[in-house]
């Protein structure tokens, strides 16, 4: 059972929350991106629709992916509030630089990197579990090369089978159909990157004898992430969504479908096996591969914002570690342990 929080746990929790929120907010492009950019929806319609998506995946998935936070990336045993509170601080410093600065880059490996460069700085390379880093930091590459993948072959699908269809009736239809798919990516974006707050909320939890027992996310925290990820979507972080949206590859309403669609199924995959990947990452690679396929042209892509994308998912693990170890040496010095 989760005992009463005193209140510098507390705080730590709001802290938490408001990463949560953070996190919505910058990878609201994510969600709503491709549904705007083919102008299925208008952008206030797009960030409901996506908000409540992200919230309702609490009652469809499991907590797989919060265990592998909170287990599987640092060593539980050295986990203390100091370090929980730099992890995240640096994790919402990095958030709210890249969103001033229009890159769509990962909330979840910023997250991941905070929590590792907090605790190795306090604990050293002991605290790291590196299977559960290593797995994470494949995923780099891996989830949007498989978002790339399968955005390309259903748009080779798609246009396969409609290929006798008017572009009036394919678009009709797919307008209404984008409907669908975006609320699926909205899902599996909820389902994977809320966890992730739930699982360090978690982490903090049982390093504080707050939580015993077998490892379990307590209801209260896994409906307080999901709703504070539905509240940053809904707020929306509209220089992203140019970003993700229009500067990648111009998208049609069947583009669109496909794109989300591919990054769905990609995040129901990873979420169902405890995986936490990037949304971003997932959504770019379906993104680029739905535009390749249905042009046949590499130069459909604008691959100098998909260059400098790239190196911002590169650096954004080890300069969230970095950020949050400077963190954790402020709160250290402060006298917080």
């Amino acid at each position: 059972m989760t005992l009463p929080l005193p209140l510098p746990l507390l705080a730590i929790v709001l802290v938490a929350l408001v990463f949560d929120y953070s996190n919505g907010f910058h990878d609201a492009a994510n969600s709503i991106a491709t549904i705007v950019s083919t102008r299925v929806l208008s952008p206030r319609q797009a960030v409901a629709w996506a908000a409540f998506f992200n919230f309702a995946a609490f009652a469809i998935f499991g907590v797989h992916v919060a265990k592998t936070i909170a287990k599987g990336t640092v060593d539980p045993s050295v986990v203390t509030p100091g370090i929980v509170l730099a992890a995240l601080s640096g994790a919402l410093l990095w958030n709210v630089l890249t969103w001033w600065l229009g890159l769509p880059t990962s909330s979840s490996h910023a997250l991941i990197g905070a929590f590792v460069g907090a605790a190795f700085v306090s604990a050293g390379p002991r605290a790291v579990v590196l299977s559960g880093v290593g797995k994470t930091a494949l995923f780099i590459v891996v989830s949007p090369v498989v978002g790339l993948v399968l955005g390309f072959a259903f748009m080779l699908a798609v246009v396969w089978i409609f290929r006798r269809s008017t572009p009036h009736r394919v678009d009709t239809l797919f307008r209404r159909l984008q409907l669908f798919s975006a609320a699926a990516f909205s899902l599996g974006h909820g389902s994977n990157d809320a966890q992730k707050t739930a699982g360090i909320i978690t982490a903090l939890l049982y390093s504080t004898g707050r939580l015993t027992g077998p490892f379990h996310v307590p209801f209260w925290v896994i409906l307080a992430s999901y709703g504070a990820i539905g509240l940053g979507t809904l707020s929306g972080g509209w220089r992203i969504v140019k970003t993700m949206g229009m500067n990648i590859t111009r998208l049609r309403p069947v583009g669109g479908f496909c794109a989300e669609t591919a990054g769905s199924v990609a995040l129901f995959g990873a979420s169902a096996l405890g995986i936490p990947v990037s949304t971003t990452h997932t959504i770019t690679g379906a993104i680029v591969g739905s535009g390749v396929s249905a042009t046949g042209r590499l130069s459909a892509v604008r691959w100098g914002v998909a260059g400098r994308i790239v190196w911002a998912w590169v650096l954004t693990m080890p300069a969230a570690a970095v950020v949050a170890a400077l963190c954790w040496f402020v709160i250290h010095w402060s006298g917080m342990r």
